[in-house]
């Protein structure tokens, strides 16, 4: 549909004040089961999230650059599943997939805010595993707490900087139907599809951002990591290697996985988009992962662990 043909639509039909969300496809009996599913994994994301929380906050030795940045992780894996998870309770159980203009607008800028923010950290940690590991003696310098406070902080104002940017200009766009989202939330693809308006600045805004923010953050991220295999493979102990290589894992496994889907999903043109195979691929960034996180982070984690294992102890005790 072209400009011209956008703008006479939006001038003679009426605006869209509410969409509806298709969810996912099947009779009652399957959205009860999506409906049993998606609220397991909401308490499991909030509890193990909630979790990590916690524990770096009882125990001292998890008072360090890495935990605190994990544990700022934490939060934003939980505001992801919360921006999202809730309203698709919802509507499987009520079956009401109505939500309001506003509404929608509201959930695309947490989902856009909390993205980058966790891109943005994910550089931060990436650079903190390089000065832990390339330059040792120093490190406790390097990373201070000032350093750690400006480097989360940083993160986070750019992310929802970065979020209000991107949801500004759809803001602005005019909706005249049909207003079906072809999603189980309110993203951006298949809302600036319904638009009635000339979207090309919104596109353009959009994937501009997309690519900028998620390319240059990964290119960061590929190259800490360069220097410190580099590293790594000097020290001269298999074991010391293995230490070295462990205390890495965790945080290399979320960035494939993490930076994996959301280039799939945002870093590429708009006509590529296919509703159904996207949908799976939005269900894994936006519900799944804010779980595998906290998982991979806590299960592979020797310190975590010890001291997991320390406040239970004192719960028995208690007890």
């Amino acid at each position: 549909m072209g400009s011209s043909e956008n703008h006479l639509l939006a001038e003679n039909q009426t605006e869209v004040t509410y969409f509806i969300i298709k969810g996912f496809p099947g009779p009652p009996k399957v959205q009860l089961i999506y409906f049993s599913m998606f609220l397991l994994i909401y308490i499991l994301t909030v509890i193990t999230n909630a979790l990590i929380i916690i524990m770096v906050q009882l125990d001292s030795r998890l008072h360090i650059p890495m935990y605190y940045f994990l544990s700022n992780f934490s939060v934003l894996d939980t505001w992801c599943s919360s921006a999202v998870i809730p309203k698709t309770l919802s509507y499987l159980i009520t079956n009401d997939r109505t939500i309001s203009h506003s509404g929608c607008l509201t959930q695309l800028c947490f989902v856009f805010s909390v993205g980058p923010t966790e891109f943005f950290l994910l550089t931060v940690m990436a650079y903190d595993r390089y000065l832990a590991i390339c330059y040792p003696l120093r490190y406790a310098i390097l990373m201070n707490n000032h350093t750690c406070l400006v480097l989360a902080a940083g993160s986070w104002m750019s992310g929802f900087l970065t979020g209000w940017t991107l949801t500004i200009p759809m803001a602005m766009l005019n909706f005249c139907g049909p207003n079906l989202i072809n999603h189980f939330f309110c993203d951006f693809i298949p809302l600036v599809k319904l638009s009635c308006s000339d979207t090309s600045t919104s596109e353009t805004t959009f994937f501009s951002f997309a690519w900028v923010v998620v390319l240059s953050s990964l290119i960061f991220a590929a190259v800490s990591y360069s220097y410190i295999v580099k590293t790594i493979l000097k020290i001269p102990s298999s074991i010391g290697r293995k230490k070295a290589f462990s205390t890495c894992a965790a945080h290399l496994t979320v960035i494939i996985i993490f930076y994996g889907t959301v280039i799939f999903m945002y870093v590429r043109p708009r006509a590529s988009y296919i509703s159904d195979k996207d949908k799976l691929i939005s269900l894994f960034y936006s519900v799944i992962t804010p779980l595998l996180n906290p998982l991979i982070y806590s299960l592979r984690n020797r310190e975590f662990k010890q001291a997991l294992k320390k406040v239970k102890s004192k719960f028995y005790l208690l007890c």
